[in-house]
C-alpha cells in the first residue's frame, strides 16, 4: 500500500472516531496534537477569492503550499498568513514536487485553468475545492464529474449558499409541493460588474514585473499582457471567463437546481445585446427548456443579466411601488409563486400570501467545512462534482451555447437542440468549439 494510500485511510478513520463520538452524546473529536495528522492543503491562486478559499483551508489543516502567478500575492501571503508554506508560480511544478506532500487542494484561479489545475490534483488522488464555475466549458464539466467519481476523491465547488439553511429550505419548501404544479422559473443578476461587450484593451508597453503572464494564459490562446484582463476583469472574455452567467448562476440558479433537478436541457436560445466572438455581450436573456422528470412537469427556465429582469407582474402586488430587486429568483407554481432573494436564497417568501410549510432538511455544518469533514471519510458534500456540481455547471454553461449563436446584431437567433448523452448541439456545429474549447501548446487534460 502506497504512503498517500496509508494517509488518507488514517485520516478517515481519524474522523470515524470522532463522528462516533459526536453522534454518541460524547465529546467533539479533539484535533491531533501532531501537525502530520492534519489535513495538508496546497492553495492554487490566493488572490481575490482565493484569500477566503486559502484562509478557510489554514483553519482545517496546513497550508503547505501556495501558488499564484504573482509574485507579489505570493510574497503577501507567505509574510502575513502561511510562512511556512512552499511558493510556486506553476501548479504543475508544484504537483511534481509537492504531489506526495499534500491531501488536498484548492483552485482559486480564473475559469480556464480550472479543470487544468482540478483534474491533475484528482489524478494524483488528492481531494479538490474549485472555485465556481466548476470549469470554464461544458465538456469539462463532465470530465470533472467522471475523474472525482473515478478517483473517488472528497470534492467541492465554491457555491456557498449550498449549505445554507435558507436555500435548504427553500428547495425543501418546493419538494413539498406548497407551490403546486410547477409552472416556470426566472433567474436575473446584475452581473456583469465588469468591462464587457467591447474592444480588447492596447497591450501595455510592458508586463508588471511581478506577473508571469506567460502562465496567467495557460491554456487559452495567447494575447499580449493588458492591464483589462489580471486580476479581475478577465471575467468578461471568451478565452478565460464564463461571462455574467458562469460568475453568477453557480449561486443564484443554485435553489431551483436542487429543488427541481435542473439537468440536461433539451433546448436552449439567447438575445442579447450582441458581442464579437471576443468579449461576451453587455446583457442577455437565455430560456432554458427541461424536459419533464418524475418530480416535476417540463418547464422553462429563464436567465436574465445586465440589468434585464422579469416582467413586474410576477412579484404580484409586493413591489408595485418600488424597483425590482437587482438579483434574485422566482419559481412560479399553480398555487404560489416563491421569491429567493439575493444571489444566495438568503432567505425567501411566498409572493401569493401562502403560508410556509413546515419542512425537513439536512443542515450543514459549514461549507467549507463540509469538504474537510469528506476528506476525513465523512459523507460528500453536497456540492460535490460527481453527484451535483458538476451537473450545475454543465447545465448553466450551455446557456453559453445559446449566447455565442444567440439573436443579436451580430446573431441569428437559433435555438440550440442539445443532446446531452452525447455532448452534442444537434443542430447548431458552430458551437462545438464553446463546447469543447481547444487549448495551447503544451497544456493537456
Amino acid at each position: 500500500m502506497s504512503r498517500s494510500t496509508n494517509r488518507r485511510t488514517f485520516l478517515q478513520e481519524t474522523a470515524a472516531i470522532g463522528v462516533g463520538l459526536w453522534a454518541g452524546g460524547g465529546m467533539l473529536p479533539q484535533a491531533s496534537a501532531s501537525a502530520n495528522e492534519k489535513i495538508r492543503f496546497a492553495c492554487i491562486g490566493i488572490g481575490g477569492k482565493g484569500d477566503s478559499d486559502s484562509a478557510d483551508a489554514g483553519k482545517h489543516g496546513d497550508v503547505v503550499a501556495i501558488c499564484d502567478i504573482d509574485d507579489a500575492r505570493l510574497e503577501n501571503a507567505a509574510s502575513k498568513k502561511f510562512p511556512n508554506a512552499k511558493k510556486f508560480n506553476d501548479y504543475r511544478k508544484l504537483f511534481d514536487e509537492m504531489g506526495k506532500s499534500i491531501d488536498a487542494v484548492t483552485v482559486s484561479t480564473p475559469d480556464h485553468h480550472h479543470a487544468f489545475a482540478s483534474i491533475a490534483a484528482m489524478k494524483l488522488g488528492k481531494a479538490c475545492f474549485t472555485q465556481k464555475p466548476l470549469t470554464h466549458s461544458v465538456s469539462e464539466a463532465r470530465l470533472m464529474a467522471v475523474t472525482a467519481r473515478e478517483m473517488k476523491v472528497a470534492t467541492q465547488m465554491g457555491n456557498q449558499g449550498t449549505a445554507e439553511d435558507a436555500l435548504r429550505k427553500a428547495a425543501a419548501t418546493i419538494k413539498s409541493g406548497a407551490l403546486g404544479k410547477i409552472k416556470e422559473v426566472h433567474v436575473w443578476t446584475n452581473r456583469p460588474v465588469w468591462p464587457q461587450g467591447g474592444p480588447r484593451p492596447k497591450p501595455a508597453d510592458s508586463i508588471p514585473e511581478t506577473v508571469h503572464w506567460d502562465l496567467w494564459i495557460g491554456p487559452a490562446p495567447f494575447r499580449e499582457y493588458a492591464p483589462g484582463y489580471h486580476d479581475f476583469k478577465w471575467r468578461g472574455w471568451w478565452d478565460f471567463g464564463t461571462g455574467a452567467l458562469g460568475d453568477m448562476a453557480c449561486h443564484t440558479f443554485n435553489m431551483p437546481y436542487m429543488a427541481l433537478g435542473l439537468k440536461d436541457p433539451i433546448s436552449i436560445e439567447a438575445e442579447h445585446s450582441g458581442h464579437n466572438g471576443d468579449s461576451y455581450p453587455n446583457w442577455s436573456i437565455i430560456k432554458f427548456q427541461f424536459p419533464a422528470n418524475a418530480e416535476r412537469p417540463a418547464i422553462p427556465v429563464t436567465w436574465y443579466d445586465g440589468g434585464e429582469k422579469p416582467d413586474r407582474e410576477l412579484f404580484g402586488e409586493k413591489y408595485a411601488n418600488k424597483d425590482l430587486p437587482i438579483s434574485g429568483c422566482l419559481v412560479v407554481g399553480e398555487k404560489d409563486t416563491l421569491h429567493a432573494h439575493g444571489d444566495y436564497c438568503n432567505s425567501f417568501d411566498l409572493i401569493g400570501g401562502g403560508t410556509l410549510p413546515n419542512v425537513e432538511f439536512v443542515k450543514s455544518p459549514g461549507h467549507f467545512k463540509e469538504w474537510a469533514d469528506a476528506i476525513r471519510g465523512g459523507k460528500p458534500a453536497v456540492s460535490n462534482f460527481s453527484d451535483y456540481s458538476g451537473g450545475l455547471t454543465e447545465t448553466i454553461l450551455l446557456g453559453n451555447l445559446a449566447v455565442w449563436a444567440g439573436k443579436g446584431p451580430n446573431a441569428d437567433g437559433k435555438k440550440i437542440m442539445w443532446d446531452a448523452a452525447n455532448l452534442k448541439a444537434t443542430n447548431a456545429p458552430e458551437v462545438a468549439n464553446i463546447i469543447k474549447r481547444g487549448y495551447r501548446s503544451g497544456w493537456t487534460l
